[in-house]
């Protein structure tokens, strides 16, 4: 398994536990998703950039 798709696991876990926490609070269901969405896009952002591999140098 890819760096990057352990990364988006793991994030994904941390999406869905913060998400049912949320759920827990009663926090309104619109708020809710933008979140999930907002978190699901800075993970992805963050898998890319963690997992990128460098250019070569061109010469």
């Amino acid at each position: 398994m890819s760096s990057f798709a352990i990364y988006l696991i793991g994030m994904l876990l941390v999406i869905g536990g913060l998400a049912y926490v949320a759920w827990m609070l009663h926090t309104p269901l619109p708020w809710l998703i933008a979140g999930v969405v907002v978190l699901l896009g800075v993970g992805v952002m963050g898998a890319v950039k963690s997992t990128r591999r460098r250019d070569p140098p061109e010469s």
